[in-house]
């Protein structure tokens, strides 16, 4: 694999706030609390250390050792880590995604792929302590819409479920064997047709997926939708259906976000909350500010409940209500000895409206990076790319940059009459200037018939234009093609591809990504099959 990297700014496709935030632009630094590089970490960790107390340890294992109790035998490195967390000198680096079908696109796999990695790196660089990857499953999320495909060598595969709103991580999986996993190539890997056939939940096909894919790597999967485990968010309950603490401060800090320059990622609401129903439904708490009541629907009908109800429900049993994006971040620093959050642009840029969340909470805001982003291009792609005299920052250019590219690679004669348009220029200014002379009236006739010739000459250029690129017709529609393959849809590949179509022929992917990726370089990673 050839490994090249630049600057994300140099990709023209991410967001001003991420761009300026890998360029530590002073107008971001209040709204995150250490910039992630790795004599930073230091700190971080004595913070953590101080703040995460031995019962929320102990609460962790004991839930991710009956989670894994309920799974096939793990691999040593994941008992390995499960052991170590039992240990105040053990930390975490966390990645979450929700659970997307067979992985979903790409990116999931770079999260992953990320936390382990860095993992790596802090054990190298503070051997004292230990380190574990974290995958958070986001199974209390409800949009079963995002997650129930994925694309495979171009064609889509979907599982068309009853969607009933419920957390997707509690869902069966009815109907996907025969929706999906009937229709698969047969060179899918058993892995990924196992973790579904024998799982008896969407969450438990993901942990299984998860396991079976980084479970050598020493990844641990945790699903925080656990009666257990919710007892930790008691007290950020309370504090949110009394004061409405979370809505307060990420209003104070969208207006300083605005004030800099940058545009919120996320909406916070006056309670940042669900409810799960008896039946399992993930309904919204709907605050109405006349009344000081929230309103929630039960099987289709309003239900008013007052703040003290609401209140004496949270401190009694806190398992049925569930964070949304504002405090979904806190709810997993309570319960996790974590450092670092690993995410990509859109959740980099949320964490940046919850620092003063954490604040009120008293929970160590724990350092935002962003995920290694990466394209792929598979030996064949690649000597197409040659072929047509590119490299592989071709998929950053402009089309006409490229185009031009490809023209001088094939010594396609360039049509250019700028030339000829200044001369016809400069001869009509001369006989403007004589019918100034002799006729004044005439001047505007000279002037139409100048833009007459003009356009006249700029349409015999496309046409010229046209005529040069049809000499090499089949190069320019090899282009389109391999473009539509790098890019598909006209966007980043991670975004649509999933990890199939490449690990299908070759298995050694994972391996390789782990060997390419450094998460602290803060760079777009370009990976070339040799």
């Amino acid at each position: 694999m050839t490994v090249t990297t630049l600057s994300y700014a140099e990709t023209g496709a991410f967001s001003s706030l991420l761009v300026d935030y890998l360029a530590r632009k002073e107008a971001l630094q209040p709204f995150y609390h250490r910039f992630p590089e790795l004599t930073a970490f230091e700190k971080q960790i004595e913070e953590k250390q101080a703040a995460y107390s031995s019962e929320a340890r102990q609460r962790l294992v004991a839930a991710l050792q009956q989670q894994y109790a309920g799974l096939p035998a793990a691999p040593a490195a994941v008992h390995t880590n499960l052991t170590l967390l039992a240990q105040e000198t053990t930390f975490t680096v966390t990645t979450g995604h929700q659970l997307n079908l067979f992985t979903g696109p790409l990116y999931f796999i770079y999260k992953i792929v990320s936390a382990i990695k860095l993992a790596r790196q802090l054990k190298e660089k503070y051997p004292q302590y230990d380190f574990v990857p974290v995958y958070w499953l986001a199974t209390e999320d409800h949009d079963f819409a995002e997650i129930n495909h994925f694309s495979l060598f171009g064609k889509t595969y979907e599982w068309n479920a009853s969607a009933t709103g419920q957390p997707v991580g509690r869902m069966n999986l009815d109907g996907l064997a025969e929706q999906v996993l009937d229709q698969l190539p047969a060179d899918v890997p058993a892995l990924f047709r196992e973790a579904y056939e024998r799982s008896a939940t969407l969450a438990e096909a993901t942990h299984r997926l998860a396991m079976g894919l980084f479970g050598d790597y020493g990844l641990v999967s945790l699903d925080a939708d656990v009666p257990e485990l919710k007892q930790a968010l008691a007290p950020v309950l309370e504090r949110e259906l009394r004061d409405q603490a979370s809505y307060q401060a990420v209003q104070a800090t969208d207006a300083r976000l605005e004030a800099a320059g940058y545009k919120p990622q996320v909406y916070a609401r006056p309670f940042n909350l669900f409810f799960i129903t008896a039946d399992g439904q993930r309904e919204r708490l709907e605050y109405d500010h006349t009344t000081d009541s929230v309103t929630l629907t039960v099987d289709g009908a309003a239900k008013v409940l007052g703040r003290p109800e609401l209140l004496a429900l949270a401190a009694a049993h806190p398992e049925q209500f569930s964070p949304n994006v504002v405090l979904r971040p806190l709810y997993q620093e309570l319960l996790l000895p974590n450092l670092c959050y690993i995410g990509g642009g859109a959740e980099v840029a949320y964490w940046f409206q919850l620092k003063s969340v954490f604040e009120e909470n008293g929970v160590p805001f724990p350092m935002v990076l962003l995920r290694n982003s990466a394209q792929f291009i598979s030996k064949a792609n690649a000597a197409k790319l040659r072929k047509l005299g590119l490299d592989s920052t071709a998929v950053f250019a402009k089309l006409p940059a490229l185009k031009q590219q490809l023209a001088a690679h094939l010594g396609q004669e360039e049509v250019d009459l700028r030339e000829q348009q200044q001369q016809l220029a400069a001869a009509f200014e001369q006989v403007a200037a004589l019918a100034q002379r002799l006729d004044p009236s005439l001047v505007k006739a000279v002037a139409a018939e100048q833009q007459k010739a003009s356009g006249i000459l700029s349409n015999l250029e496309k046409r010229l234009s046209k005529a040069a690129e049809a000499k090499h017709e089949t190069a320019y529609q090899q282009l389109d093609g391999l473009l539509g393959k790098l890019l598909p849809g006209g966007g980043f590949q991670e975004r649509s591809d999933n990890v199939l179509n490449i690990l299908i022929n070759n298995p050694d992917f994972i391996t390789q990504l782990l060997d390419a990726f450094d998460p602290l370089a803060l760079e777009f990673t370009l990976l070339e099959e040799e």
